[in-house]
């Protein structure tokens, strides 16, 4: 936790010291500065903007995977936006005679040679947690049973610690070890091997019931969390590492639990509303000319009709229909047994090939999100046949729909497109998490890693 906690500081200073820096070396070689005359009052602005703006795309989370292309590109999108922001302020609201407004060509040069020094240091830093990270190990203390599942979820989740299992319940075990050099142990042997530093510990994860823990272990478990060992519960452990829920704690009490604001409270669904009517409107106005262009070209594709409309099921299971730009061919098999787009669908059109892969199909449902129907973030809107099926197979399911299906939302950007129940159960783990843990700051970063997929092209 202290680590964490220090990893996520020394990114803010880096971040301060990079803003201070760049912006005044850029300053003095557009001669907005004399040399030795340092800009740092107007700073505050630029530098709130940024740090909100990569916090927004997990920029300080030392679990982030900084090293693969997908988080450059958000990176360089969100410096991007942050750009955009800060040439609004100087410019249109900050009145005249502020210093920054010397030039937009230092503004715009500063934050481009800001978009590479921090995702360089960002990336040392990585390499430096990473490394100490992976020579802790995730410990699990349940049966062999729970202990076998739980490998096989972090093994899906790829998580790089070791996975040790500690069992409980059995009496002296021999130890076994699988393919990926994951160990289900004896939990004695465990403890020794903890007590005496040969194991250094990343977070136990726990099962069990504190009722269910033999002997003296539950004191033993408490003993190590305060000196510092972070325990979690298995739901606890998604939550905080992978961000989802777990579907074996879903009950029929799981809703009376913390959090569901945006369930529970009529001021977020409200304010939730009230913004996404706004912004709906602004988002109609701003593709009118994309969406001119598009239409135009899939009716110049086939010949067919230019949108594509189906029943969905929306919050309290109410049918609605949906709208999207037509990408399928018109006397496509969508409704027998090619329920599921593939990958090279020879149903989709040469233009709903691109307007999937920058999400542009998508854009007309902004229709359905101002009639109320949708909210521009949420749960995805699925064909009312296949929500019978999928509640039919799933007890869980129908949680989904307490909530507004969006446009895009938090299992859409986490998880690739579903073809099957089991990636249905999966996507379902995200939207639990969104549902339970709703913030309009998460909503803010749905939005950035959004605008990430569609510059980049990574719908399908």
């Amino acid at each position: 936790m202290k680590n964490r906690r220090a990893h996520s500081l020394l990114l803010l200073i880096f971040d301060a010291i990079s803003v201070f820096v760049v912006f005044n070396l850029a300053g003095w070689l557009r001669g907005i500065a004399g040399p030795g005359q340092w800009i740092v009052t107007p700073l505050i602005g630029p530098m709130i903007v940024v740090m909100i703006a990569i916090y927004l795309i997990d920029g300080y989370r030392s679990r982030t995977e900084m090293m693969g292309a997908d988080y450059t590109s958000q990176h360089v999108v969100v410096l991007l936006m942050a750009l955009v922001v800060t040439l609004l302020l100087t410019y249109v609201i900050i009145p005249e005679a502020f210093s920054l407004q010397g030039s937009r060509l230092v503004l715009s040069a500063a934050f481009v040679v800001l978009a590479g020094v921090t995702l360089t240091y960002r990336r040392s830093i990585h390499r430096w947690v990473k490394k100490d990270q992976q020579d802790r190990v995730v410990l699990f203390v349940g049966n062999r049973a729970a202990a076998t599942g739980f490998i096989e979820v972090c093994h899906t989740n790829r998580l790089e610690q070791t996975v040790i299992c500690a069992v409980v319940g059995e009496s002296e075990e021999t130890s076994v070890e699988s393919e990926s050099d994951d160990i289900i142990r004896n939990y004695r042997e465990v403890l020794n091997d903890i007590k005496s530093g040969a194991i250094r510990i990343e977070a136990i994860v726990l099962r069990e019931s504190g009722d269910s823990l033999p002997g003296t272990m539950a004191q033993e478990l408490t003993e190590l969390f305060f000196q510092g060992v972070p325990t979690y519960t298995l739901e606890l452990f998604f939550e905080t590492y992978w961000r989802k829920i777990p579907l074996y704690r879903i009950n029929h009490v799981w809703l009376f639990q913390e959090g569901f604001q945006i369930a529970r409270n009529p001021v977020f669904e409200r304010t939730k509303r009230a913004v996404d009517i706004l912004l709906a409107g602004l988002g109609l106005v701003l593709f009118a000319p994309l969406l001119l262009l598009a239409a135009i070209a899939v009716k110049l594709e086939d010949g067919g009709p230019i949108f594509f409309r189906q029943t969905r099921i929306g919050r309290k299971r109410e049918p609605f229909q949906v709208i999207k730009l037509r990408s399928m061919k018109v006397d496509n098999d969508s409704s027998g047994v090619n329920r599921y787009t593939q990958d090279n669908d020879p149903r989709i059109t040469r233009i709903g090939a691109f307007l999937r892969k920058t999400r542009l199909d998508e854009v007309p449902q902004l229709m359905n999100v101002i009639g109320g129907e949708m909210s521009l973030i949420g749960p995805r809107a699925e064909w009312d046949k296949l929500v019978n099926e999928y509640e039919a197979v799933i007890p869980s399911y129908h949680y989904r729909h307490l909530v507004r299906p969006g446009i895009t939302g938090w299992a859409q950007i986490n998880y690739p497109y579903g073809g099957n129940v089991e990636d249905t159960l999966r996507k379902l783990e995200y939207d639990l998490y969104y549902i339970r843990h709703f913030s309009f700051v998460m909503d803010a970063a749905i939005v950035l890693r959004t605008v990430n997929i569609m510059l980049f092209g990574k719908g399908k």
